[in-house]
């Protein structure tokens, strides 16, 4: 006989208990569905990608957690965000698409980090982004945080708020002070803010022997507040000559101005100055999307715009704006703070048994409320009635069909709700309207 191995999930990979898994499919098909409300394509690429292709951008800390493996003669990653292989994918297939091209992924990504509470190894993106050929219009920036405020107002999780930015108001300011090679740094620093506090922001901008000049200027830069249309004409009265910062302010106003014919209420969405995004990457809008009372949990979603996606695999020009939700890790800290729960074991409307050992009936009836689109399960095993009820009891399935020899003979059927106890005897048109 053989030793029995101890069964044991790998660290940083989520399994769910099925209940759980109900309420992540459910919200999963929110995320989709609105997706697709907008007019975006599904897409879905190879978790497992060439090295030299996925790679061909990657670099410093990405690099190392990227699972890489060799099969053969190949050199092979598992794929660690969906951008990357979207590049790849439009470089291949740029003369069969329609640009602007409207993709959506929702897609299992790896990254070997160190594992800890709410940090997965293995876990769902969900992603949708704008390819435009050549140009793409402005406007673009401005639906998807209505896109962002559709999903999170469906999936009912609190309020939040989407903070928003342009890359360019942040490079123009360094630009226009001479400090290009300390941006980086600086926004760092300014991103500390709320959690060190102003006085020892100026001391740390001191420390990079900054000018006091240049540091008011950045004072006077970050301590901009009041409404988007306060910050917005305090931003213009700053008098900043530079060509850059001119086309983010610019962008950032039109982005606002759309963003209301949207209809996106002024309550969900907040100019952010600090909110800058990856630096290298991001070249205009950027978001940040935060639930209002767990803002600990960090950023829910985010994204911007990007001057060339494809540029390591292409001549063409794609620039692209796109929004991330990291499902997995979203999901956990819903459910760990009770703010979602799903007490819904099965994803059967109904389950149809037996009062003894014949169940053709039963078939019968599931077959013809399954053809009504109604999820039936039949109870197979022959056990005593009890147990079959216990058994709808304990995976919360509502509805109950209990069939005898009299069902058989009347066509008239007992309907049992587990909820309320309430049993009836109905024909199976009208179970068919209850359950609906």
């Amino acid at each position: 006989m053989s030793n029995k191995v101890e069964a044991k999930t790998l660290p940083g990979m989520m399994e769910l208990l099925p209940n759980e898994q109900v309420l992540f499919n459910k919200m999963m098909d929110t995320i989709r569905k609105v997706y697709e409300q907008y007019g975006f394509l599904p897409l879905d690429t190879p978790v497992v990608e060439l090295s030299d292709v996925l790679l061909a951008k990657a670099g410093g800390e990405t690099e190392k957690q990227i699972y890489r493996f060799t099969k053969g003669d190949n050199d092979l990653s598992l794929r660690f965000d969906l951008t990357v292989p979207l590049a790849k994918y439009v470089a291949i297939n740029y003369n069969n698409l329609a640009f602007p091209f409207r993709r959506y992924q929702l897609g299992k990504v790896y990254r070997g980090e160190r594992p800890q509470k709410g940090r997965y190894r293995e876990f769902y993106q969900c992603d949708i982004d704008i390819i435009g050929d050549g140009e793409l219009n402005i406007i673009n920036d401005a639906e998807l945080p209505k896109i962002i405020y559709t999903i999170f107002k469906e999936l009912d999780i609190g309020d939040f708020t989407i903070y928003i930015n342009n890359r360019k108001i942040l490079n123009g300011l360094f630009e226009d002070l001479g400090l290009v090679e300390e941006a980086p740094e600086v926004m760092r620093i300014i991103d500390k803010l709320d959690k060190i506090g102003l006085e020892n922001v100026i001391l740390t901008l001191k420390d990079l022997n900054i000018s006091e000049e240049k540091i008011n200027s950045i004072v006077d830069f970050i301590n901009i507040t009041g409404s988007n249309n306060e910050k917005l004409d305090k931003l213009n009265k700053l008098g900043i000559n530079n060509e850059i910062f001119n086309e983010g302010l610019n962008e950032l106003t039109q982005v606002v101005k759309y963003m209301r014919l949207f209809e996106l209420p002024e309550n969900n969405f907040e100019i952010n100055l600090k909110i800058a995004r990856g630096l290298d990457y991001y070249t205009g809008t950027v978001y940040e999307t935060f639930l209002n009372e767990y803002r600990n949990i960090g950023s829910i979603c985010s994204g911007g715009r990007y001057d060339n996606l494809a540029e390591y695999y292409t001549k063409q020009k794609l620039p692209g704006v796109g929004i991330s939700i990291g499902f997995t890790r979203l999901f956990y800290q819903l459910n760990e703070l009770g703010i979602i729960k799903e007490n819904k074991k099965s994803v059967s409307d109904v389950l149809v048994m037996s009062m003894d050992e014949n169940i053709d009936k039963c078939i019968e009836v599931a077959n013809e409320l399954r053809s009504q689109e109604i999820n039936a399960q039949v109870y197979f095993d022959n056990k005593k009635i009890k147990a079959k009820i216990k058994y709808a009891e304990r995976l919360n399935i509502k509805y109950i069909i209990i069939i005898g020899e009299e069902e058989r003979q009347t066509n008239i059927l007992t309907l049992k709700n587990i909820e309320t106890g309430q049993q009836e005897k109905v024909t199976i048109e009208e179970i068919s309207k209850r359950i609906k």
